[in-house]
């Protein structure tokens, strides 16, 4: 009965202008767009490099920083969304079948409580979904630690800006819920990282960061194009296979003279498998549902603005709810500000009161839909009793475990040496693993003890550049899986 509180007195206020900001890396991203009966007009630009990190810096610190950024700029507007970095998500993906949405939430909570690291009572989560055959539908899961949420409204505050929504930004960029981005693989390239997103059938079936895709040699950012190119191949490859097939396109946002040489290798990777690449350098007309200005910059700050003003819903949205007015009033006569004892004794009853009031209409709601469920629901219980019966006994060779045992031991054991970034476990017992060597010798005596590991076959280098140290990326398969 915890969501007697949960009453929707007014909607929110329609807002005639709102600053977007996008976040990526120390780079912060802005634009200033207001309503005018022609559609939507541009007031201000800009893009600065912020010196203090918003998750570790004071953030009476990283306020100010961005306040005075704001006041150079001439950006007066306090009402914001914010583009949170992709690389700040966690990601679950799991397959949901044919439920009634009550039973479909509960189960969910439970896919996200086995599929994230961490405890989901601590996370802002999401879901986006795809249909499959069956009704089914496949369904990601996106969660961003409150703590970090809680940093950001602090740091907005002593910006003296107002949230109106935390989101992502390449899902602006790329809508799902647009007929044309059925079927699209968009990359979006940022400061530091790239991120990936795949979309088809008016959900996000894919999201990435995808790390170590921009290298800075010599102080200057390069984009790494082959693996962009091979991460998006894994991705894909672990889609299903309806909705891995129905990708046709992909599209690519970022500056040109950095975009052609990754649009030029995924047309290589690409095209022979039926999907076309374009890079994106201006809005369609109707991309917004209003008219939007010639020279819109094609960029997350002002799809996530311009989207906010059109009424288009985010996709993921991680802002915590507003304190509702119930909750307001009790936290605001709770600190002794009253006039009157008398008059806060009958508030208090009066609203006391009403609470039963509602609160009983909703069980007497909720008793009838729950005649209505309450076989299907005994019948669902009784199959996860089974499933937590029998899931101990199922695989009992732990094969992921055995996998990474191999890989530690043929590592060398001071940890420096030969280290891994990424360890990717797909079906058949394809492993691939990326990282970095000191030198030659400690590569050349991992991979011979790797190869002779039991259950370890056909051993193979994908990628090795670089000198000190040495970048790598090798394949093998355990258990003697073709």
């Amino acid at each position: 009965m915890n969501n007697i509180l949960k009453i929707k007195f007014r909607k929110r206020k329609r807002l005639a202008s709102v600053l977007g900001l996008a976040l990526d890396g120390s780079r912060l991203d802005g634009v200033v767009l207001r309503r005018a009966n022609s559609g939507l007009q541009m007031q201000q630009v800009f893009s600065v490099a912020l010196t203090l990190d918003p998750l570790t810096a004071a953030p009476e610190l990283v306020g100010r920083e961005i306040r005075n950024q704001l006041d150079a700029a001439g950006v007066r507007e306090r009402h914001c969304i914010l583009g949170v970095p992709l690389k700040w998500v966690l990601t679950a993906r799991t397959e949901l079948p044919p439920l009634p949405e009550a039973d479909a939430a509960s189960m969910l909570q439970m896919e996200a409580e086995r599929g994230f690291p961490t405890d989901v009572a601590t996370l802002q989560l999401g879901n986006s979904r795809c249909p499959l055959a069956g009704d089914k539908k496949h369904v990601l899961l996106a969660g961003i630690p409150g703590a970090q949420i809680e940093t950001l409204e602090k740091v907005l505050a002593a910006a003296k800006l107002k949230p109106a929504s935390f989101t992502l930004g390449l899902p602006a960029l790329q809508r799902p819920a647009s007929e044309k981005s059925n079927g699209v693989l968009a990359l979006a390239i940022g400061e530091t990282t790239v991120s990936l997103q795949i979309t088809c059938g008016g959900g996000i079936a894919a999201l990435r960061a995808l790390e170590g895709a921009i290298e800075n040699a010599n102080g200057r950012p390069e984009l790494q194009p082959d693996l962009v190119a091979r991460e998006s191949r894994i991705t894909l490859g672990q889609l299903p296979a309806e909705l891995r097939d129905a990708v046709k396109r992909i599209r690519i946002f970022g500056p040109r003279e950095v975009a052609q040489p990754l649009a030029d290798e995924m047309e290589l990777r690409f095209e022979p498998m039926g999907l076309s690449v374009e890079i994106v350098t201006a809005f369609k007309p109707d991309e917004f549902g209003a008219q939007i200005p010639s020279d819109a910059p094609v960029s997350a700050a002002f799809s996530l603005a311009a989207r906010l003003l059109a009424d288009q819903l985010p996709v993921f949205e991680f802002l915590p709810p507003k304190p509702t007015l119930l909750e307001q009033f009790a936290a605001k006569y709770s600190s002794g500000r009253l006039r009157t004892v008398g008059a806060a004794a009958a508030g208090l009853v009066a609203l006391l009161c009403l609470a039963f009031l509602i609160q009983q209409i909703e069980l007497w709601h909720y008793r009838s839909q729950w005649k209505g469920m309450s076989a299907k629901v005994t019948e669902l219980k009784a199959v996860q009793a089974n499933i937590r019966q029998f899931q101990p006994w199922y695989d009992p060779t732990y094969r992921d475990l055995a996998i990474l045992r191999q890989l530690s031991l043929a590592f060398p054991e001071d940890g420096r040496a030969v280290t891994a970034k990424t360890i990717a476990i797909q079906e058949g017992g394809v492993v691939t693993c990326s990282g970095n060597a000191q030198d030659n010798a400690s590569l050349l005596a991992m991979q011979a003890k790797l190869s002779n590991a039991d259950g370890v076959s056909g051993f193979k280098w994908d990628l090795i550049h670089g000198k000190s140290p040495r970048q790598f990326t090798f394949d093998f398969v355990y258990g003697g899986a073709q």
